[in-house]
């Protein structure tokens, strides 16, 4: 394989190493060689400009990329078909209890930074690109992130017709998520080139989670790169196992866990934690946090040592910055201006009034100029003598004549020069700007843009019930943001199928999918697939209220949430989480409590605006104040302890210290949502509602389970086509699950699945069954929905019978007796052994015309035609039953005493079967 196929052709002396021809080049990919042609000295073969050749003498096949000259030696030196590696660096570093492998110069060199990292057998393969050129100034970093798990990590092929990883999946969106918003705080302003993080995970045991590996990885490929970033970043994950907290815990460890926390920082401070509990105590939490703290600072501290020996010279001549003199012009044309839109209450009036001010200020500083009064700034002096001579009159020379004498000057007034800056510098500093004079008046006045103090929740109100043919439907309304909560409750087919590394199919019973459109903020915009916003946001408030709801058996539903914005002014994720909590409710879901959420946020430098210094901590933040503002902080939960949580940070990170007093305030505000939900009006319905599906759960005997599915769902269609419920699902448990939409089909099916799967035993008697159809042999007749037996002819009556249809027909109900139950479960049944001979019945057959003998065989008897009710009746009150030991007929014709006693033994039970014996079928 040729790496330079350009050097090579220019080359004096090209590094072409003969090779013997392999048979896969002689396929129709692949360009063909005229191996007839010979040279005149009769060697080898006639070489290619651009292939490989053919060496006759070769006597092994092997493949070798071109090198440069310089390295030729060292090549040589490796040995025969070998690379040498000059800047193969592997090293193991501490990764929580244990260390992991960083290997880096061995693959991806072409990259800016590339890194292998190894914990277990769990791979993760990471680089780092940047552009060359810079891009357009923005207020955004152009960080691109991509995660990707490859399902050949674990032997397996991707699903689907086109056998290769598609979409990014939700699991990898949120790692992305993970990744992309610690590495931000460290990148400097003003630094513009595109970078992008690719990271693989390229092998994957089963054991090692590979999220904050590749969030590791990450931050050692950016720390060898040349990102100009500030610090080394590093991520761990904590569980708590029995007590203890553990970093970094295997996945089977995790099984176990009551605390899921992802955490990520720097040698010296917090970045982002994001993390899901069963009602954790704040104070465990901090706990949690600094162990995780702990960790990381280590991994930080090697990855530091590591970029110190190999790492890449950083960009710094790459930042760009706006003018400093910039700042104080935008200053003193909008200063005053923007400080009373600012105090706007109202959103979409306070927006439109910073819009139409940044627009006056955009058209000064890039069209028009900004004029410097230069006497004030002294950039001249000013000169009156020479201004007062301008209007004397000018001494006349004549040519060829020089006045050696005082030149007067006349001198031209100086016209002020308007500085122009570009569009994207002046935006740059508005925004700052604005920022700026909105974290002043938090911290001179007390009070924040919409006249609240720092703690105060912004009103809030609660609907249940808006949507009559929903499951359950909650309007919540914090201030100026919305959310439009829905409830739908189904089956297992309406289970959310999730396809991952674990090589088994999971689904997920809950899910809550999160939706945000432009209309929400008053904005245009493109309508599409979910973003990496939506789903990171979507998970959050998922995980929230996964912990508050029961179990599979108690509520065997599968929960859809859908929360759609109507209206956004900041926390409106946590919005989701009070509005589907209440949903849930409303739709009858029995949840173990109520939950809430609230975002917090913070003012880290006070000390720029005459503050003591100390950061100051927001409740209930808005839109304005999270852009403006240095930490967004999203808690979940109830009165004793939290679900769910988010932090993001703006600037270098805070210590635990701060954290503390947000999780503090953060509860306080949860305890006052939580309040102001039970006011909803109208409540919830705490039942289930009547357009909402029925499901019932049965026990079968888990050896029935595939007799009921049939061959190819055969039985089981049919058992759903007959009933006419929704769907019938089973479990290898014997666990059985019907839905349906109204109780009549829900009782068909369970009639049918009890019929199927019941246990039959001889002597049981079934009444009024129908004959469900007709053979020369006998009558197949249903004693249970969808359960048949055969009733020989022989059994069908006391009398000999020519064919079944003589005694009965199709449709006719019978009772008739369980006698016999063989090896494939196969069914005899019987109605000649309920059918006692009275000796008022031998008579009359006696006198019965010995000429009609055969029609009477033929015809059927008195008692067949008797209703079920009248031998019902005859048999409760015990009238025929009182048999003679003569009138006892056995086929064997035996009637010695022994018989005649075993047979008056069985006509006892035979009774008492026939009073008490029926069998119930539910």
């Amino acid at each position: 394989m040729l790496t330079s196929p350009s050097n090579a052709l220019h080359s004096s002396s090209p590094h072409f190493w003969p090779v013997r021809r392999s048979r896969l080049c002689r396929s129709r990919n692949f360009p063909r060689f005229n191996s007839g042609e010979r040279s005149s000295s009769g060697g080898g073969g006639k070489l290619c400009s651009l292939s490989l050749l053919s060496a006759s003498g070769a006597s092994k096949f092997s493949v070798r990329a071109l090198v440069r000259p310089d390295a030729t030696e060292e090549a040589d030196s490796v040995g025969d078909g070998a690379l040498a590696f000059p800047n193969h660096v592997s090293v193991k570093i501490p990764f929580g209890n244990r260390e992991i492998l960083v290997e880096t110069g061995l693959m991806g060199r072409q990259a800016s930074s590339a890194v292998t990292v190894t914990d277990g057998e769990t791979i993760v393969y990471t680089t780092v690109c940047l552009a060359d050129v810079p891009s357009e100034p923005s207020d955004f970093l152009p960080l691109y992130v991509h995660y990707q798990e490859r399902f050949s990590a674990v032997g397996r092929t991707s699903g689907g017709f086109f056998k290769r990883e598609g979409r990014t999946k939700d699991h990898e969106v949120l790692i992305c998520r993970l990744i992309d918003r610690p590495l931000r705080p460290t990148m400097p302003k003003g630094f513009y080139n595109e970078t992008q993080i690719l990271s693989w995970v390229l092998s994957y045991d089963g054991l090692h989670a590979p999220d904050a590996l590749a969030v590791t990885s990450a931050g050692i490929a950016v720390a060898l790169s040349e990102v100009p970033n500030a610090k080394a970043v590093a991520g761990v994950r904590v569980g708590l196992i029995g007590g203890q907290f553990i970093v970094n815990p295997t996945v089977k460890e995790m099984e176990e866990s009551q605390l899921d926390l992802f955490l990520a920082g720097t040698d010296t401070a917090i970045l982002t934690i994001e993390g899901y509990s069963n009602f954790l105590p704040e104070e465990m939490l901090l706990q949690a946090v600094r162990v995780g703290q702990d960790a990381v600072q280590a991994t930080c501290i090697a990855i530091e040592a590591l970029a110190k020996k190999y790492g890449k010279p950083k960009m710094l001549d790459a930042i760009r910055l706006p003018p400093p003199e910039l700042y104080k012009h935008v200053k003193e044309l909008a200063g005053e201006e923007l400080s009373k839109a600012l105090q706007i209450k109202s959103k979409i009036s306070r927006r439109k009034a910073i819009s139409s001010l940044e627009e006056k200020v955009l058209t000064i500083l890039t069209e028009k100029g900004y004029v410097i009064d230069e006497v004030a700034f002294g950039t001249i002096e000013a000169q009156p003598d020479l201004l007062e001579d301008e209007d004397e009159d000018e001494e006349v020379v004549p040519e060829g004549e020089v006045d050696q004498g005082d030149v007067h000057i006349r001198p031209i007034p100086r016209k002020p020069i308007p500085l122009l800056f570009s569009e994207v510098d002046v935006k740059l500093v508005f925004k700052e700007v604005s920022s700026k004079l909105l974290r002043r008046r938090i911290v001179e006045g007390g009070k924040r843009s919409d006249g609240r103090t720092l703690d105060e929740i912004r009103p809030i109100n609660s609907r249940c019930g808006l949507l009559p043919r929903a499951h359950g439907s909650t309007l919540f309304t914090r201030g100026e943001t919305q959310a439009l909560a829905v409830v739908t409750l189904g089956d297992k087919q309406m289970a959310q199928r999730i396809d991952n590394l674990e090589g088994s199919d999971e689904y997920k019973r809950f899910y809550l999918q999160y939706t945000f459109p432009p209309s929400s903020v008053g904005e245009v915009g493109r309508i599409g697939a979910p973003s990496r916003r939506e789903v990171g946001h979507g998970t959050l408030a998922e995980r929230a209220l996964e912990t508050i709801l029961p179990s599979d058996d108690d509520f065997p539903y599968t929960i859809r949430v859908e929360s759609t914005v109507i209206e956004s002014n900041g926390s409106s994720s946590m919005a989701s989480v009070c509005g589907g909590c209440l949903a849930l409710q409303d739709a009858g879901v029995p949840v173990k409590c109520s939950v809430a959420g609230i975002a917090m946020g913070m003012v880290w430098d006070t000390e720029e605006f005459g503050g003591d210094g100390s950061p100051l901590i927001l409740s209930d933040i808005t839109g304005a104040e999270d852009a403006s503002g240095d930490m967004d902080f999203k808690v979940a939960g109830n009165e004793d302890g939290v679900t769910a949580f988010q932090m993001d940070i703006k600037v270098g990170g805070i210590t635990l210290e701060i954290m503390e007093k947000a999780l503090i305030q953060a509860k306080a505000g949860r305890r006052h949502i939580l309040a102001e939900m039970a006011k909803c009006s109208p409540p919830p319905t705490l039942s289930l509602s009547k357009y909402a599906p029925l499901i019932h759960i049965m026990k079968v005997h888990p050896s029935k389970v595939y007799f009921l599915i049939g061959s190819g769902g055969k039985k089981v269609k049919s058992i759903i086509e007959e009933s006419g419920v929704e769907g019938i699902d089973m479990q290898d448990d014997g666990t059985v699950k019907i839905m349906a939409n109204d109780v009549a089909s829900l009782e068909r099916a369970k009639a049918i699945i009890s019929g199927l799967t019941m246990v039959p035993s001889i002597g049981d008697i079934y009444r009024n069954c129908e004959i469900k159809s007709m053979a020369p042999y006998g009558a197949f007749v249903e004693i249970a929905p969808g359960r048949e037996g055969l009733c020989h002819i022989s059994e069908l009556s006391a009398e000999w019978l020519a064919k079944p249809e003589d005694a009965f027909k199709v449709g006719d109900r019978i009772d008739v007796k369980l006698i016999e139950v063989n090896e494939k479960g196969q069914l005899r049944l019987s109605v000649r052994a309920l059918l006692p001979e009275s000796e008022t019945d031998k008579e009359s057959q006696k006198q019965q015309p010995t000429g009609d003998s055969t029609k009477d065989k033929g015809s059927p008897r008195k008692y067949v035609n008797t209703s079920s009710k009248d031998r019902a009746s005859k048999v409760a009150s015990g009238d025929d039953l009182v048999l003679k030991k003569k009138d006892v007929r056995r086929a064997t014709g035996g009637s010695s005493d022994k018989t005649m006693k075993s047979n008056n033994s069985s006509d006892e039970e035979e009774r008492s079967s026939l009073v008490n014996g029926e069998a119930t079928i539910s």
